[in-house]
């Protein structure tokens, strides 16, 4: 099978999980409340790109948690860092350093409008204080603006927290998949993207806010695993 015959079977996938769970979701719309698995694999598209000449949202990035031995993370825990604050000091805003997806974002968003410095230590450090976070919040308010309007659909894959684990399997290979980088590009990026403003050569070249296993070869059989997966899935 051809890359791009296998590039349709995964979007058909995922459009029997669209109908499974009745639809993507919104992280703007999501509360800890909804039935969520406790682990999993998401799946976030764009909002506004389609796969030419289908309506199918074009994917824009892979991703899963709990992937260290040991880890406790859950599905909900991982997506609510990438939704942010929706009260509190940082209301609006979010910790892009507990999220890598909030990190790019911010870090393409900062090349595009040339706001070096504005924010000189985006991204710098695993944690930050009080100050430096308030001096960020504009930005963050920004990032989570973005992210919280990117459909999103995840499937339930409840395995033990591994490198070895179902769900990097699924996400190492759908990343690998999906990804341009160094290949023939194939469902490539609208011009308006605001990856290509990346600094990131893996997101650009990949059309991915991923940057681990872009450049990687894919396995055909994590499509069938992916499928036991979609139909595990149940509405949230």
């Amino acid at each position: 099978m051809s890359r791009r015959s296998d590039l349709d079977r995964l979007y058909d996938l995922l459009d029997r999980l669209e109908a499974n769970v009745g639809g993507k979701q919104l992280l703007k719309d999501c509360t800890g409340y909804m039935d969520w698995p406790e682990r999993g694999v998401y799946f976030f598209f764009a909002g506004d790109e389609t796969r030419y000449p289908t309506d199918q949202l074009r994917l824009t990035r892979i991703g899963t948690h709990a992937v260290s031995t040991g880890s406790g993370t859950s599905l909900w825990n991982r997506l609510r860092t990438h939704r942010g604050a929706n009260s509190g000091t940082y209301e609006d805003g979010g910790n892009h350093r507990g999220s890598v997806f909030r990190k790019r974002v911010g870090e393409a968003m900062i090349e595009r409008d040339g706001l070096h410095g504005e924010y000189p230590h985006w991204g710098e450090g695993s944690s930050a204080g009080r100050e430096r976070r308030l001096n960020e919040l504009e930005l963050e308010r920004v990032v989570s603006d973005y992210l919280r309007g990117l459909p999103f659909l995840w499937v339930n894959v409840d395995d033990e927290p591994s490198p070895e684990s179902d769900r990097a399997y699924i996400e190492r290979n759908t990343i690998a998949l999906v990804s341009n980088y160094a290949k023939e590009s194939i469902d490539g990026r609208d011009d308006g993207w605001l990856g290509n403003a990346s600094a990131s050569e893996a997101i650009r070249q990949s059309g991915l806010w991923n940057v681990n296993h872009v450049e990687e070869e894919y396995d055909p059989t994590f499509l069938d695993r992916l499928e036991a997966a979609v139909e595990e899935t149940t509405p949230p």
